[in-house]
């Protein structure tokens, strides 16, 4: 019942997660006073995480930006003075103007990502903006592209099947997710399978919390999963527990498949894995005989030198297996390309043929001094970026101009000249395309912005008149922004339940009946533009460059992995806020590399390669197998880094990174 004074306004998270959530903000007098999960919402079912649940406590926090702030210290010292909006903007303008004039349009750089995600606070008119001054082009993706062009290279695009799907299914393979932790509103819907007799396998080089809940858990040796896949195949082949039918209808590349998986085997597998030959076989008959079999996988194995090739060689197996025919089976990983007929993020796209930077070498390209005005928003690149020295030795260049949008004092932000307030969710308008289920969320502002903070268009908006643009674009405001970007949606109808689903059938089977969106329509089992390019034609298994030598794995023999393990953070967000109830940062090491290395649970050891190292508390366990270590990410830089010893290699395609071929060694401190 609403109390005079009291309204509740429905939103949905921004956070750079697949579950999207619906929420239902109570505001009473102007201020948000609760935060809880929307229980009408048909995915998220009315729950938030940990981090959400707190969201208020970072919205009203007392560290929160909420002034236009100019540096007066050394860069990175993070000492500024508050400034009003005008004196702020007239500065970016003369400073950004300067730079064009020198060196050109192309000296500037937008970086950006997900930190807020949404169809218009993400990425809108900042794309017009730049475009005005001819900048340079941020290119690639930290998560998601490598894995939808290793998907496309099979199946024509990334479409997949939808998540929530699971639920049907009698056999669940989750490759390389943490479920529980990561993507935690898919557990339902797995549990309702396992209810009615569905076995979950976790795959996985690390004993997450998620394989500690499978029926079968199996542990490869990292960056090895592309040889277990190959050797699946050579036992769905040769044991004839393949679906024939399917394949020769809806595949082309057969015959060359069964050709180059002869030779291997479980047993040539078993030693590069460290699986054992038996497990391989045995997952292989029950995936070849189990329908409808359901594999769930998300980002985090995207982020090695074959990321592309671990999802090409991946989407392979249900085709083979022909489990797209059945509801309940077949391959999910992100849905966001479903999005993509109702949501038409390009109206936003402004042609422009300028130089394009990799955001994954932000580092390099602000070392290789042709950058000399760099705006940052959505994101804090000196955590999230890989090689994070070669970062921080760029923005402390005194001749590099940092603009940056941010809602707190981040490590980026500390090097900033000039700092804009941002808003928050509860703060502005937007409509987030979920990735991890088929529901578009509307984004109802709760709250007057704090302080003097705006949404990213806003600050656009400002930018673009301080420098002079007279494109009328720039006078459109939000909700104009939202609606011309979606085409055949019920605005009205989202915007009072909180959601709507996409218009795709009730039961999604997008590949039943071949339908694949390659030219021929068939799924590419072999790939005459991969070998074109380079990759080869069918999929192979390649170890990482870094640490090939073996004087190099002499040196570093430890393999790092970075995942997120704590529930309250997201990606960076929050970790200064809710770090006191984490453990952590520490360097978490199987105990017999420990012993090897004289160290103790607790003790201080030095992790490091010719990257960086890092001085943090050890942690043994047994979750891992000898050689694997973990340094949680997350942590800012004040704490524990754990890009600074990061991989910043490309991937084979798609513009991704390989975070986690990295290789250290340890030692403990006297």
């Amino acid at each position: 019942m609403s109390q005079p004074g009291r309204t509740t306004v429905l939103g949905t998270c921004h956070h750079d997660c697949p579950d999207s959530c619906g929420w239902v903000a109570t505001v009473e007098n102007g201020v948000a006073i609760k935060l809880r999960g929307n229980p009408d919402h048909p995915y998220s079912r009315g729950e938030l995480c940990p981090k959400v649940n707190r969201f208020l406590n970072r919205v009203y926090h007392p560290d929160r930006l909420l002034y236009p702030l100019i540096r007066t210290g050394p860069k990175g010292s993070g000492e500024f003075r508050r400034a009003s909006w005008d004196e702020a903007l007239s500065l970016v303008a003369d400073r950004v103007s300067a730079v064009v004039k020198v060196h050109g349009g192309e000296a500037v750089l937008p970086w950006w990502d997900a930190g807020t995600q949404g169809l218009i606070q993400m990425s809108s008119l900042d794309r017009r903006f730049f475009a005005n001054l001819g900048a340079s082009r941020l290119t690639g993706s930290l998560c998601g592209g490598t894995a939808k062009a290793g998907l496309a290279s099979t199946y024509g695009s990334g479409l997949g099947a939808d998540p929530a799907e699971v639920r049907h299914a009698k056999l669940i393979i989750l490759w390389a997710t943490n479920t529980r932790l990561t993507n935690r509103h898919l557990w339902p819907f797995i549990d309702e399978a396992r209810k009615n007799g569905a076995k979950v396998v976790v795959i996985d080089p690390i004993k997450t919390m998620t394989a500690g809940s499978a029926d079968w858990f199996i542990q490869p040796l990292p960056g090895t999963d592309i040889a277990f896949m190959l050797a699946i195949m050579h036992v769905l082949i040769r044991d004839d527990l393949i679906d024939r039918d399917y394949v020769s209808k809806h595949a082309t590349g057969f015959d060359e498949l069964k050709a180059h998986v002869a030779d291997l085997t479980p047993e040539w597998a078993a030693d590069i894995c460290g699986v054992e030959v038996s497990e391989i076989e045995a997952l292989a008959r029950e995936y070849g005989t189990t329908a409808p079999s359901f594999i769930r996988t998300l980002i985090g194995a995207e982020h090695r030198e074959q990321g592309a090739m671990f999802f090409r060689t991946l989407a392979i197996l249900p085709v083979l297996t022909g489990a797209w025919r059945h509801r309940g089976g077949g391959l999910a990983r992100s849905v966001g390309s479903w999005s993509a007929d109702q949501v038409k993020e390009e109206v936003f796209d402004v042609p422009s043929e300028t130089r394009q930077v990799s955001m994954n070498h932000l580092g390099r390209a602000l070392l290789e001094d042709r950058i000399h005005a760099l705006f940052v928003w959505n994101g804090n690149p000196l955590i999230s970026v890989p090689s994070a020295d070669l970062t921080r030795r760029g923005l402390q260049r005194e001749d590099l101009f940092t603009v940056v949008s941010e809602q707190f004092l981040t490590d980026t932000a500390r090097y900033a000249d000039v700092i804009f307030p941002a808003t928050t969710e509860l703060e502005h308008f937007d409509v987030i395309p979920a990735w991890g289920h088929l529901y578009l969320g509307w984004n109802e502002p709760a709250i007057k912005p704090l302080g003097e903070t705006v949404p990213n268009t806003e600050l656009w908006r400002r930018l673009a008149r301080a420098l002079g643009m007279a494109d009328p674009e720039f006078d459109t405001d939000d909700e104009t922004l939202i609606r011309s970007a979606l085409v055949d949606t019920d605005v009205e109808l989202m915007r009072s339940k909180g959601y709507v689903r996409l218009n795709l059938p009730e039961v999604l089977m997008p590949y039943a009946e071949g339908g694949f969106a390659t030219a021929d329509g068939r799924a590419a089992l072999y790939s005459p533009g991969l070998e074109q390019q380079g990759h080869g034609g069918l999929p192979v298994f390649r170890p990482s460059r870094e640490g090939v030598t073996s004087e190099a794995r002499a040196r570093f023999p430890l393999m790092l992995m970075t995942p997120k393990n704590h529930t309250r953070f997201l990606n960076s967000s929050y970790s200064h806020h809710h770090g006191e109830k984490e453990d952590g940062p520490y360097f978490e090491i199987d105990p017999a590399d420990a012993s090897a290395r004289g160290i103790g649970e607790g003790d201080h050891v030095r992790v490091w390669n010719d990257r960086a190292e890092l001085t943090l508390r050890a942690k043994l366990s047994a979750r891992l197998r000898p050689g694997l270590a973990v340094i949680p990410w997350g942590w800012w830089m004040d704490a524990a880094h754990a890009n600074a010893l990061t991989n910043d290699t490309l991937t084979d395609w798609g513009g991704g990174v390989a975070y986690s071929d990295t290789l250290v060694e340890a030692a403990r401190v006297e």
